[in-house]
């Protein structure tokens, strides 16, 4: 299960279409109080976030409109409270990049353009924010929301 915090233009067919899949699971878990996946990293970081989880799915469908599909599945804007912004990770954006471009799928990540002259991964470029001072903060692992 994962919602992936890089632009939605980057992901491949099958990442922009799964993570909409799952990030409907997770919307369901916290706004109709399910038990599956309740407790994992990926549903607990978007505790108190429905609003910036609301903004992911919009992003998602323009992504997928975008690309001709058919978006028959909304959300519930008066569901969507809470922080507008998500702060914390469970994977650095970094790391993010890094797996999807070892999984060799088709999604568009360009390690080479990315890196700084420290040679180190530049997250602000791949997270593509609007706000150049804000850097979500990733979780000092997987386990850090409370997940046993």
């Amino acid at each position: 299960m994962r919602i992936w915090d890089l632009g939605p233009e980057k992901l491949c067919r099958n990442h922009l279409l799964g993570e909409h899949r799952e990030l409907h699971a997770i919307w369901s878990i916290l706004t109709e109080v399910r038990k599956g996946y309740a407790r994992h990293p990926e549903t607990l970081r978007w505790k108190g976030k429905l609003r910036a989880l609301y903004g992911r799915h919009e992003a998602l469908v323009r992504e997928m409109r975008r690309r001709g599909y058919k978006h028959k599945t909304s959300l519930s804007s008066g569901l969507a409270k809470g922080k507008a912004k998500q702060d914390k990770f469970v994977d650095s954006l970094s790391d993010q990049a890094r797996i999807l471009k070892n999984k060799q799928c088709g999604c568009k990540i360009g390690m080479a353009s990315r890196l700084s002259s420290t040679g180190k991964l530049s997250e602000r470029s791949i997270l593509e924010c609007d706000d150049p001072k804000s850097k979500p903060q990733p979780l000092k692992n997987k386990w850090e929301a409370g997940c046993r």
